[in-house]
């Protein structure tokens, strides 16, 4: 379509919502304060704004300014319109910079600023004016202030300063991290959806970004377009898609939007928004990943017991290793001790050992690790072992040879016994 003749064509078609909406997702602010207070935030958020080597809001500056064209309203009116127009329908007061770069992907991203007297800057690839009406537009506008709104750009600093360049953040920080940024853009697609109040803009603005198709040119219809992404969403629902990227899978985008959109009560969408959001907390992708969170919980729990007296470090051994399973880990363990544990495990070691007998080793080990996680090896616990060992096919020597290598590889006395 071009940039110079988009504005031409203002022929929309305008819904009203039948209700004001809160565009924001509990769970996503839930997530969010997790990872601050995690990497102390009010602490470490102080000293990253000490620092005097901090030049990211020059770098953006400099960059946009000197290769990107900056929407004026004495240069591009028309845009200069649109954008502020979509930034007061939002009601965002802070200042802010857009502009265009010339660039075919189908994209654009904000950027906050670090310092109060900076602009923040939304940026827009000259590929969607190729590509998107007015209104689809207005959705993606209001998307990326969205994430200005919501504040995302300020924990992922935080987490870029705390985890610099090849640092690693532990697994279950890893998962917190990726399900914020998802929920964060379920979040600014709300914000979109307000700027427009025109579903249908939003939905094939979704398409034409997938795609990079103009889908009325390809006669593309929204009924066609619906159909498909209902289909592409029973897939994930049915749990054998999983979305392991930054940003959701577009069929969740898109029925969270539909959600957000049509749903008759607060009731209807939370209990909507919990279905797709499953989706997103899923870690592992196979019926043998479920049955190991099961085994990882029961016989931690079952270890810990059997001496009657569970230690912090024996909690702490159960939940890192259901970090590889597990986005909310304790979560999950409360709610399997709240249940009938001895059943639970039962289950899962015979289901583990009839898809993969060779974890039978492993399993026996991960309960020797809890056992030695308190520094203690109490005889209840040893006898425990050994008959779990016995029951999943390991003779008397090999289980003494098992438990024999892992106190030799990991076992540490503690200095209070020595004491």
């Amino acid at each position: 379509m071009g940039l110079l003749s988009l504005f031409s064509k203002e022929k929309t078609i305008e819904t009203t919502p039948k209700f004001s909406l809160n565009p924001t997702l509990p769970l996503e602010r839930q997530v969010a304060e997790q990872i601050y207070n995690a990497l102390q935030g009010p602490v470490v958020g102080e000293v990253l704004k000490q620092l005097d080597d901090t030049k990211s809001d020059a770098w953006w500056r400099s960059n946009m300014e000197g290769h990107s064209l900056k929407v004026a309203k004495e240069l591009l009116p028309d845009v200069y319109e649109l954008c502020n127009e979509v930034k007061q329908k939002l009601g965002y007061t802070e200042k802010v910079d857009f502009y265009i770069t010339g660039d075919s992907t189908v994209n654009a991203f904000s950027v906050a600023s670090e310092k109060d007297d900076e602009p923040n800057i939304v940026n827009i690839n000259s590929g969607l004016f190729d590509l998107m009406t007015r209104d689809e537009l207005r959705f993606v506008i209001g998307h990326e202030l969205g994430h200005l709104i919501n504040k995302d750009t300020a924990l992922s600093r935080l987490i870029g300063f705390v985890f610099p360049g090849t640092s690693t953040p532990p697994i279950t920080l890893i998962y917190k991290i990726r399900l914020h940024s998802q929920l964060a853009e379920l979040v600014a697609d709300r914000y979109g959806y307000i700027a427009t109040e025109n579903l249908e803009s939003c939905v094939t603005a979704f398409f034409k970004m997938a795609s990079g198709l103009d889908l009325a040119k390809m006669n593309v219809s929204l009924e066609a377009l619906l159909e498909d992404n209902t289909r592409r969403l029973d897939y994930f629902l049915n749990d054998k898609g999983t979305s392991r990227a930054s940003h959701p899978v577009n069929p969740i985008r898109v029925q969270a939007l539909n959600l957000f959109a049509n749903s008759e009560s607060q009731a209807e969408l939370d209990d909507g928004m919990e279905k797709l959001i499953s989706i997103l907390l899923k870690v592992g992708d196979s019926e043998q990943d479920e049955h190991l969170a099961r085994f990882i919980a029961t016989a931690g729990l079952t270890v810990a017991n059997s001496d009657c007296s569970v230690s912090k470090e024996e909690i702490d051994e159960i939940i890192e290793n259901l970090s590889a399973l597990k986005i909310f880990p304790m979560k999950f363990l409360e709610e399997i001790n709240n249940g009938n544990v001895g059943e639970i495990f039962s289950d899962s070691v015979t289901n583990l050992m009839n898809i993969n007998p060779g974890l039978r080793e492993g399993m026996l080990r991960y309960m020797i690790d809890v056992v030695m996680a308190d520094k203690n090896i109490d005889k209840a616990e040893i006898d425990l072992i050994y008959k779990f060992g016995e029951d999943i096919g390991f003779s008397t020597i090999e289980i003494a040879n098992i438990v024999a290598s892992a106190i030799q590889q990991k076992f540490i006395p503690s200095l209070e016994s020595l004491c």
